[in-house]
């Protein structure tokens, strides 16, 4: 195998090599994403050998005990395997063990990809919940839309309650993996809903376009449309992602033609 990276070369800057110091667990952490990108980039093979915890730990400069809970984490998420007498390797199917966003902040066409994500999920699950909300969940979305309706009125962050809301979307499709699905990607992506509901994000009138587009979304469900539903997710996504810098044209084309190209205009003029 050919010599691998250092750290320095794969990890962002402030991470272990560059640290030096810090808690055991930032450290595996840090040590686990770049060793993530090693096997994600193809410098280690699937199949190959991983180096040996005392090769790691001196690259790394930590102690092996670092190096094993980095490693762990690894293997939890499927991309390593142990193999007796031979130490770990690399899973020979690193991609399908488990499913999770690539770490830091998401931009640019990452960022893009993402609400393509999004947009796929949540569209089909506001058209379930369309049809099949119960008064239960809709009170749930209503306190959520609510919460984010006074957080508008008074310049407050309303972002962890714009997460209740898409989760009690998903939670009225009676669908507990899409449930479950739209639970993770807004624990992955709730730092993006930042920008929304920041004082910037109140000045500029992000938040209160965010608003009026959940209000949309929550009047569609509640009259149990689901076609007007599933389109009103559809444009919700597609301004939201408009909010926060991710390209318009390279997200969903549903959630382009949900708005049009004159509230796409307005939008951005």
């Amino acid at each position: 195998m050919a010599a691998s990276p250092s750290l320095a070369s794969t990890a962002a800057p402030g991470s272990a090599r560059g640290r030096g110091v810090g808690p055991s667990a930032g450290l595996s952490a840090d040590i686990g994403a770049a060793l993530e990108q090693r096997i994600r980039s193809g410098a280690y093979a699937p199949g190959a050998r991983l180096p040996t915890e005392m090769a790691l730990a001196a690259e790394f400069g930590v102690s092996r005990a670092v190096v094993r809970e980095a490693v762990a984490r690894l293997k939890a998420d499927g991309l390593v395997a142990s193999r007796q007498g031979s130490g770990m390797s690399v899973a020979a199917r690193p991609d399908s063990g488990s499913f999770k966003l690539a770490p830091g902040t998401p931009a640019g066409e990452a960022l893009s990809h993402i609400f393509e994500l999004r947009a796929l999920v949540e569209t089909g699950a506001a058209e379930l919940a369309a049809r099949r909300r119960t008064p239960a969940d809709l009170a749930a979305m209503y306190a959520a839309l609510q919460a984010m309706g006074e957080a508008v009125r008074q310049g407050d962050d309303g972002a962890e309650d714009d997460d209740v809301f898409h989760q009690a979307i998903a939670a009225a499709t009676h669908n507990p993996e899409i449930r479950r699905f739209v639970s993770f990607l807004s624990a992955q992506f709730s730092e993006s809903r930042r920008p929304t509901w920041d004082a910037a994000g109140h000045a500029t009138g992000r938040a209160a376009a965010a608003q009026a587009e959940h209000e949309r979304l929550y009047a569609a469900i509640a009259a149990g449309d689901a076609a007007a539903a599933r389109q009103a997710a559809a444009g919700h996504l597609y301004q939201a992602a408009a909010r926060v810098g991710a390209a318009p044209q390279a997200t969903c084309l549903e959630a382009k033609l949900a708005v049009g190209p004159a509230h796409e205009e307005n939008d951005h003029g």
